[in-house]
């Protein structure tokens, strides 16, 4: 007799970052985590009497904005050096990640996206979502006038 029905397949051990938590993730683990979005690169500005941060359409010099990864990773603190490296124990102070952000979902106990790189299996995904900064943004390279470029979209 034939069923109707696809049998499920047997679920295997749950992906990491529903197990561990940031501080017990490996390197690759952690740098996984990274949707590939480009937000955190984005140039920020802070309202000195409200503390509020402004996000701007202009994003660091180091970010390939096709690609939205740094062009110089490994040693982007010699050529950008405001540039904050996350580690779990900044993440809950850096209130400027964007909701979205992988590092900062796990960190309030919620879980990644269906566009996350690591649910769909698919780098194009976060692109295709419409939630990376992919032909947004303006390099820093080519303005200086942030004042202008605040934008709400990243929050």
């Amino acid at each position: 007799m034939f069923s109707l029905f696809k049998k499920k397949k047997p679920a295997g051990p749950p992906p990491f970052w529903k197990t561990k938590g940031l501080g017990e993730m490996s390197r690759e683990e952690w740098e996984s985590l990274c949707d590939g979005c480009g937000r955190c690169c984005l140039n920020k500005l802070e309202n000195e009497t409200t503390g509020e941060i402004l996000y701007t359409d202009v994003a660091c010099r180091l970010l390939d904005t096709e690609t939205c990864r740094c062009s110089n990773y490994a040693d982007r603190k010699r050529f950008v050096p405001e540039c904050q490296i996350l580690t779990p124990r900044m993440v809950k102070k850096l209130g400027w990640l964007p909701s979205t952000c992988a590092y900062r979902l796990i960190s309030e106990g919620q879980d990644l996206y269906w566009w996350h790189p690591l649910v769909s299996g698919d780098a194009e995904t976060v692109h295709y979502a419409g939630i990376s900064v992919r032909n947004r943004v303006y390099s820093e390279r080519d303005t200086d006038d942030l004042e202008n470029h605040v934008v709400g979209w990243p929050k």
